[in-house]
């Protein structure tokens, strides 16, 4: 006789069976959304179907913290849960735990919330970029070695500035390890010590550019001490190693631009700035020349040497006057003395005594002015004008007054 099993029974079994599968109860899902619900209870109910079949899904409202994105018909999606069986309808389903968009999609989400991530941590704050140096001696490159972005940089650097040295750290760019290689790239230029690190390659999809997404190469260029120009894409590519480093470049010849100093112009500079220098200098000169000579001439001024000759040429002028007034007045004065002098020599003895005049003395030595100074017998002396004679007076006549003409 056969067995015969209830409904509940076969449901039952099946459920156990798929209880007993390990894979099952962790399995992740690819297919398109359709059929999605939104229940009031917080509940998702949906289809999971591709070219091949369908699945019915559920997620829980309790597991809503494993859906980042607002999922929507017909959205390429990864299901992650467990496959069961449920026993009162009889049908498996898969039990959403996790729910991430298939493909591009995903990667952007991704990118969206590592960018979150970071920007909260500060590594996108404009306190920590580094002023890319004007003048780099040194420019090291991570990049692939056979890539455009490679001979472009090679091709502006050439142009603008042939002396200046390029370091490439050959490092893959695309597909699995290129995090790393980039990663490591970074460290190792840092160790040489050069003066800027120009990160990047070329342009291509979100996938191609995934590596310069990743968290350990924004973690490398925020940690490195050396200035570092992102050159990732297009201009309009944007990676997290474009808001992490020092300087976004739009592409890696616009990183060439902007590390490598134009000699040309540098020179052009220069020699602006030597003319402007020699003007300033001779303007310069000419101020501290003019200021000399008024401090030499108010010197000159206020020198002692300079009083002292004024002094001179003032005691030189006085003496001259001085000399002037004395000889004029020596003059006043000898003519003076030679009136006195003609004057006294009318009066002078001698000229009287050569004109045959005589001078009379008593033998006491008196003048003899008046016959009444003496008498008959006395003795005298006559002074002539060449010698004396003594006499005796022998007769002594006087004479009236009124015989004396009156001149």
């Amino acid at each position: 006789m056969k067995n015969v099993y209830s409904v509940g029974q076969v449901n039952q079994y099946i459920k156990n069976m798929f209880a007993q599968d390990f894979m099952l109860h962790h399995i992740s899902v690819k297919g398109e959304v359709s059929n999605c619900k939104y229940h009031s209870s917080g509940h998702i109910y949906f289809t999971l179907k591709d070219a091949t079949g369908t699945m019915k899904a559920i997620m829980f409202a309790g597991n809503r913290k494993g859906l980042t994105f607002p999922m929507k018909e017909g959205d390429k999606v990864i299901v992650s849960g467990s496959v069961e069986v449920y026993e009162r309808d009889g049908v498996y389903q898969i039990y959403a735990r996790e729910i991430e968009l298939d493909g591009a999609g995903n990667l952007f989400l991704k990118f969206e919330a590592l960018k979150r991530e970071l920007e909260e941590m500060g590594m996108f704050a404009e306190e920590y970029k580094q002023p890319i140096p004007k003048y780099a001696r040194t420019i090291g490159i991570v990049t692939a070695p056979t890539g455009a972005a490679i001979q472009d940089i090679r091709n502006i650097a050439s142009r603008r500035n042939p002396y200046v040295q390029l370091i490439l750290y050959p490092a893959l760019v695309q597909g699995p390890g290129a995090a790393p290689s980039i990663v490591n790239g970074i460290r190792a230029l840092a160790e040489r010590q050069v003066d800027v690190i120009i990160v990047g390659r070329g342009g291509g999809s979100i996938e191609d550019l995934w590596a310069f997404n990743e968290e350990i190469v924004a973690r490398a260029i925020f940690d490195c001490p050396i200035p570092v120009i992102s050159a990732v894409g297009h201009q309009t590519d944007w990676t997290i190693a474009d808001y992490v480093a020092d300087l976004r470049a739009p592409t890696p010849s616009a990183a060439a631009e902007l590390a490598v100093f134009d000699y040309q112009e540098m020179r052009q500079e220069l020699m602006g700035c030597k003319q402007l220098l020699e003007k300033e200098l001779r303007r310069k000169l000419g101020e501290a020349r003019a200021s000399l000579e008024q401090k030499r001439t108010r010197l000159r001024y206020l020198s002692p040497q300079s009083r002292l000759n004024e002094n001179r040429r003032r005691a030189a002028d006085l003496e001259e006057k001085l000399t002037g007034q004395m000889q004029r007045i020596m003059q006043e004065k000898r003519h003076r003395l030679s009136l006195l002098a003609k004057t006294l020599e009318g009066y002078s003895p001698v000229q009287k005594l050569s004109g045959g005049y005589a001078f009379l003395e008593s033998a006491d030595g008196h003048t003899v002015r008046s016959a009444e100074q003496v008498q008959k017998g006395d003795l005298v002396q006559i002074h002539l004008l060449d010698g004396m004679l003594a006499a005796e007076v022998t007769e002594v006549t006087r004479r009236d007054d009124s015989d004396m003409d009156v001149q």
